[in-house]
């Protein structure tokens, strides 16, 4: 599925480093998948990987060139969000911006709804 005004957003910096990763990759036709699993310490956690395909029920979101993907069970729980990527003294990482959670852990890969 494409939407006009996408429920989930792509930051500038996110966008980059996916495509980074693309390239270091070699296959600059990668797609990152964002999705949320059970588990981690507050109840859910994200996943992010590279993927080749997309699957029927994808939410699919363009930025500068770069293709992220949400499935439909876990947009339930991510729309309204933000993924980033940040760069501090503890690391560098993607973060989801997620005004649906109600509890998140110290490292943020987990939260709670």
């Amino acid at each position: 599925m494409t939407i006009e005004t996408t429920p989930v957003t792509l930051s500038k910096s996110a966008a980059k480093r996916i495509a980074s990763l693309c390239e270091k990759e070699g296959d600059i036709n990668l797609k990152f998948r964002v999705s949320v699993d059970g588990g981690g310490c507050s109840g859910f956690q994200y996943d992010f990987n590279l993927v080749k395909e997309k699957q029927d029920d994808d939410l699919v979101v363009v930025r500068d060139g770069v293709t992220m993907l949400v499935d439909g069970l876990s947009l339930l729980y991510l729309t309204g969000s933000e993924v980033d990527f940040v760069e501090e003294l503890a690391g560098s990482m993607f973060v989801v911006k997620n005004p649906n959670a109600t509890a998140s852990c110290g490292c943020g890969s987990s939260f709670a709804v």
